[in-house]
């Protein structure tokens, strides 16, 4: 029978209802009825979440990634990553939340990944090693810890290592988006010829609140800055500790120099700090998120799910609408998260909340 109602309505009514032969002519139509499956479209009062929390340990992840350096060579693997999949989704969806899919990609000493470009958006985040490189449309940005680099959605990119020891760095991109619209694909495209300059983070953008004076009279372009160096970003969360009251987010969002805009058109990114021994209750909105432990022990609880101890590198999954509380779990020392969310692509379809604290 059809779902119960709590507002003294009549039940929706179900399929095995209606008789055997109407369902056989619709379906010999290619035709199906909503009402019997309207609440699981659109359920009353908060979406139904399929993600579910998650964390996944760097401990656990490393070897496997290393093991798959011996057994897979870069040719035949183009990239290679082991993808985070969310318990929710199963291991075929590649979702590590509904709309954010995460890996951890290695390239080893000498290797190269091939030039291309796709549709999904895409960013960087190093994750241990040194010698490793991103060129995106011709700028050569080098990887170091913590460094978020942008691959944008059909910008030529390709990665390099002229270092001595493995590199691994954190992938996340739209791609369960773009797989859902049927608008995801790659272009194969040779060698980048690399700009003998630095790369923008050293010279146009150096300082926050600066910009080249041509800028303010020109167009900005969509991807002016491709590369945000972790020391930089470590240290303007230190300085907005001081000015930030206990127990309040000491959080910073990277955003476009020229325009103030989130980086990507459907990702957001930030960085937040916890003091020693603090925990604080982010904003509870509408967006799904992953957290990635730069730095740190971090107490995750996400969605009244109480995860264990996140540690250096560990990655964390909170569906779209979850809760989410983080506390340092060292009274001495500070812990730093990187996140990512969806909120720019809620705000663009017009669907982004920000709910009032419990």
């Amino acid at each position: 029978m059809g779902e119960n109602r709590h507002d003294g309505r009549p039940a929706l009514g179900a399929l095995d209802e209606l008789p055997a032969d109407y369902r056989a002519a619709m379906e010999a139509k290619n035709l199906v009825p909503l009402w019997p499956s309207m609440r699981g479209f659109l359920p009353h009062g908060t979406p139904r979440a399929q993600a579910r929390p998650a964390l996944w340990r760097y401990v656990d992840v490393r070897p496997l990634l290393l093991e798959a350096g011996e057994l897979t060579p870069i040719e035949k693997a183009e990239r290679r990553v082991l993808v985070f999949a969310n318990p929710g989704y199963g291991l075929d969806g590649l979702h590590c939340t509904s709309t954010i899919y995460v890996g951890m990609q290695l390239i080893l000493p000498g290797e190269d990944a091939p030039s291309h470009r796709h549709t999904p958006s895409a960013v960087r985040l190093v994750v241990e090693g040194q010698g490793g490189f991103t060129v995106v449309n011709g700028e050569k940005l080098p990887m170091e810890r913590g460094d978020l680099i942008l691959t944008p959605a059909m910008q030529w990119h390709e990665h390099g290592h002229t270092g001595t020891v493995p590199v691994v760095w954190l992938d996340a991109l739209d791609l369960p988006l773009l797989v859902a619209i049927e608008g995801s694909y790659a272009l194969e495209g040779e060698p980048q010829a690399v700009r003998n300059s630095p790369e923008a983070s050293k010279t146009r953008y150096r300082r926050a609140g600066l910009v080249p004076y041509p800028s303010l009279s020109t167009r900005p372009g969509p991807y002016p800055l491709m590369r945000w160096p972790w020391e930089e970003v470590r240290a303007a969360l230190e300085a907005l500790a001081i000015d930030t009251k206990s127990g309040t987010p000491v959080h910073l969002g990277y955003v476009n120099p020229e325009t103030g805009e989130e980086c990507l058109p459907t990702l957001g990114f930030s960085a937040i700090m916890l003091r020693p021994g603090e925990e604080v209750a982010l904003p509870h909105d509408s967006a799904s998120g992953v957290f990635h432990v730069v730095e740190g022990t971090v107490q995750p609880e996400i969605a009244g799910e109480s995860l264990p101890i996140a540690e250096n590198a560990d990655v964390l999954a909170a569906p779209a609408h979850a809760r989410v509380r983080l506390a340092n779990g060292s009274g001495t020392k500070p812990a730093f998260l990187f996140q990512i969310d969806d909120a720019p692509l809620q705000r663009k379809i017009g669907i982004y909340e920000r709910f009032a604290a419990a």
